[in-house]
């Protein structure tokens, strides 16, 4: 998580969420010849309270996920759902298919390998990046083994809003054009428009 406090503005916070998208690509392709690519950028208000996840996407990817400061009171949680489908010999696909912790024995089963993230603030404009991976363990191909995350509303409220800017990243081939095309991306930067 990365705190940026609350001396910024939203179109600022927003750019240099890109930027970092920037930089991280810069670093993972020297490291492995591989690049991250956008896969998607939107903005949107939520709040309602989420059961542990994935944003749907590639095996190797991951969601770069920009909180702005909000009156509504929320906690985050990140589940090690790979590392609990591997205890149990699954794979991680296998695992949401047979333990989908959308219902309660799955969320139960999977609830010794959640953290609340604890620094998390309603008061500062925040970067978290969250593993969004569903790659099954290889000693022979190791590939990014994935987490879940999950938000819980404390204090919904309609006249207030919680914003997230996010972003979805894939590890893909070096020279792999993104998926957001850069009025797109210069959109999700500047617009004031907001999902809910």
């Amino acid at each position: 998580m990365l705190n940026l406090g609350h001396e910024i503005d939203s179109v600022a916070f927003r750019q240099l969420m890109v930027d970092l998208k920037r930089a991280m690509a810069a670093i993972h392709e020297s490291t492995t010849g591989k690049t991250l690519a956008y896969r998607s950028a939107a903005r949107f208000d939520q709040q309602e309270t989420t059961r542990p996840h994935l944003d749907g996407g590639p095996g190797e990817s991951l969601l770069m996920l920009g909180y702005e400061p909000s009156e509504i009171d929320a906690e985050l949680e990140i589940s090690d759902y790979a590392k609990c489908a591997f205890d149990r010999g699954l794979s991680p696909k296998e695992f949401m298919a047979e333990y989908n912790p959308m219902f309660q024995p799955g969320y139960e089963m999977l609830r010794p390998y959640t953290t609340r993230v604890p620094c998390f603030s309603k008061t500062d404009y925040q970067i978290v990046c969250i593993n969004n991976s569903c790659a099954s363990y290889s000693e022979s191909q190791p590939a990014w083994q994935g987490t879940l995350h999950t938000a819980t509303i404390l204090t919904p409220d309609d006249s207030a809003s919680r914003m997230i800017n996010s972003t979805m990243l894939a590890s893909v081939p070096a020279g792999t054009a993104d998926k957001v095309g850069a009025e797109e991306l210069n959109d999700f930067v500047s617009t004031s428009v907001i999902s809910r």
